[in-house]
């Protein structure tokens, strides 16, 4: 969770958390507006926050420690969990750890929709109902196409956008809706 996200829920504003951690309203301001890295602040200014707070380091450090994989690698791993899961297993999984939502709430809208995409895909395939409770984040779409490497390089190899089109027109709906390139995701080795 990030600190704008904390102060909201604890209805806590920056100037009363600067008051009760003693850390300078400088500092959380840049925190909040991105300015300032908060896995470059030092410990004793993690600790200040989090005890004002009443959380621990860890709840405030754990989304900026994660590291986020390239796009191509998050998707070939989806796959592979498809592959290994088998598709039945992979929406439960997927339902249970609610990483479409966690994904979205941490902005990272290409993971979170792709991940949606596979598994309205594979409920679709599958003739099992889509669940509802992702329907607020099927509203939003990429605003620009994502297309695989291997389209991008096509497409740049052959000085056109031919290769970027008929990508497009083959790609799986459910992936299309969010302006994801799709078209294969159970070929892979």
């Amino acid at each position: 969770m990030n600190l704008n996200s904390l102060l909201e829920e604890k209805q806590i504003s920056k100037y009363r958390l600067n008051k009760l951690s003693g850390v300078p309203y400088s500092t959380i301001e840049d925190i909040c507006n991105g300015k300032t890295d908060l896995k470059k602040c030092s410990a004793e200014t993690v600790y200040r926050i989090a005890k004002a707070l009443d959380v621990s380091m860890e709840d405030i450090l754990k989304e900026v420690m994660l590291e986020r994989p390239s796009f191509d690698l998050y998707k070939s791993n989806v796959c592979h969990d498809l592959k290994m899961l088998g598709d039945e297993e992979f929406i439960v999984e997927t339902l249970q750890r609610n990483d479409i939502r966690t994904f979205y709430e941490r902005r990272w809208y290409r993971e979170s929709l792709y991940l949606l995409a596979m598994l309205d895909y594979i409920s679709r395939v599958n003739d099992i109902p889509i669940c509802s409770d992702y329907d607020d984040i099927r509203e939003f779409k990429l605003a620009e196409p994502v297309y695989p490497l291997s389209v991008i390089a096509t497409s740049v190899a052959a000085n056109s956008d031919d290769a970027k089109r008929e990508a497009f027109e083959a790609s799986i709906p459910e992936f299309k809706r969010f302006n994801i390139v799709e078209s294969e995701v159970r070929n892979v080795i």
